[in-house]
């Protein structure tokens, strides 16, 4: 998909989203004959006119101030993450995919290190588009052990979405996978493409999930997951971006104290 056509159904899904009513927007005894609402609304909202808006969510509009970029993300309702992604598809390139260097990512010796000495808790890091880099000996026990898959199959996604083990062993397991497509997102390139191709062809809920266009920056939340020897582990994640790099995220994972997660976590680590 190339950025205009990916611009127009982003724009396009954000304003189904809305009610007239959460926009403060009178009724005005028209036909309503979309499920949000229409360009001239949303226009009205940003204080654009109606032409061009439509020039915008069709790609033929430019760049647009930031005044401008500001006000529509106050209209739509956009968080921080789906304003940086529509600023994303106002600046880029025309093309089908922007290319990123093809290389391996690696994880810094120092980082490497840091993920070993945190032996209370699981821990790992995340590339582009969900690549699990690496990560420490609890999380390989207690969450699932990437390490020992074919280093494509080392991708948080492609695990959610097309291991059925993932359905078993992770609870909540539609939300958290909507979730991780919303935030592949970024970084648009070639080899995203071929993930979005293969999850396209072997994944049924992922196309919805995909064309929904949910933007999701995952900064920290809860996580249910069913261990198959020591039962329930709920946790509680934080995720901190690396310093130097902007593509590397670290996950770590906490539990309550003297919570029946942070003793069974303890035995499933010495397994």
């Amino acid at each position: 998909m190339d950025s205009r056509s990916e611009l127009a159904d982003y724009l396009r899904t954000r304003r189904n989203r809305l009610t007239p009513d959460q926009a403060g927007l009178p009724e005005d005894g028209r036909i309503r004959r979309v499920p949000g609402l229409r360009r001239d609304e949303i226009a009205r909202l940003a204080g654009v006119s109606t032409e061009y808006y439509t020039r915008l969510e069709q790609g033929r509009a430019g760049n647009p101030s930031p005044e401008v970029l500001s006000a529509l993300s106050r209209a739509l309702r956009l968080d921080a993450s789906e304003t940086e992604h529509l600023e994303d598809l106002l600046t880029r390139p025309n093309t089908a995919t922007r290319r990123t260097p093809a290389g391996p990512e690696r994880v810094r010796p120092g980082l490497h290190l840091m993920l070993q000495t945190l032996q209370h808790v699981p821990a790992y890091v995340l590339g582009r588009r969900t690549d699990v880099l690496a990560s420490n000996k609890l999380a390989r026990a207690v969450l699932t052990d990437f390490d020992a898959l074919p280093v494509p199959a080392r991708n948080l996604a492609r695990y959610y979405l097309l291991d059925a083990s993932a359905r078993q062993t992770v609870g909540d397991w539609e939300r958290i996978a909507a979730e991780t497509v919303g935030i592949l997102r970024r970084p648009h390139d070639r080899q995203l493409a071929d993930l979005v191709g293969e999850l396209t062809l072997r994944s049924p809920e992922f196309t919805a999930w995909w064309n929904d266009h949910r933007v999701l920056r995952c900064t920290h939340g809860a996580k249910l997951h069913h261990h198959p020897v020591v039962g329930d582990l709920h946790f509680v994640f934080e995720s901190f971006p690396v310093p130097g790099d902007a593509e590397q995220t670290l996950y770590v994972y906490n539990v309550e104290p003297d919570s029946p997660t942070e003793r069974t976590r303890s035995r499933a680590g010495r397994r």
